[in-house]
């Protein structure tokens, strides 16, 4: 069966790899997918995204990147897949995200959303926090896979 692990991802922490990486496990096709959020203004660009994306799960059999030009379950009908994975850090994500999946069921009812913890060293984690941390020179080098942390620090010395 194949799933669809969405998210904007700007940019993918180590707790976003967490749920990859567990989701990859219990499905054996996973295709991670960049959101185009038109009321989100990205620090990296979609191309960007992807490629960190895709550096970061290159050691993940089964694992594919993609990117959602519109709405999530057009994008998982057209991508054949019939689970959409959801991470949760805390209580306070699950509001939201049930009430999305709630949505996505109303739009297409063959696709059921599977929700998934992150791991507890990740639990606070955001993309949000990885960025203001490291433009204000903190040290997310444990926060976020080697590419990001790459890109974080060569954007930073450009300034």
């Amino acid at each position: 069966m194949k799933a669809l692990y969405p998210g904007t991802f700007d940019p993918v922490t180590n707790g976003h790899l967490d749920v990859i990486e567990r989701a990859a496990g219990i499905f054996p096709e996973l295709v991670v997918a960049a959101a185009v959020n038109p009321s989100k203004l990205p620090t990296f660009a979609l191309a960007e995204r992807l490629a960190m994306l895709r550096e970061s799960t290159a050691h993940l059999p089964g694992v594919s990147v993609g990117s959602i030009p519109g709405l999530l379950v057009e994008f998982a009908r057209a991508a054949g897949a019939k689970v959409i994975v959801k991470g949760l850090r805390a209580v306070s994500d699950f509001e939201f995200e049930f009430q999305m999946a709630q949505a996505n069921r109303t739009l297409n009812s063959d696709v059921e959303t599977v929700f998934m913890m992150t791991a507890h060293p990740y639990s606070f984690l955001s993309s949000s926090l990885v960025k203001q941390v490291a433009e204000l020179g903190g040290d997310v080098s444990g926060w976020v896979p080697e590419p990001v942390l790459r890109r974080l620090l060569e954007r930073r010395a450009r300034g």
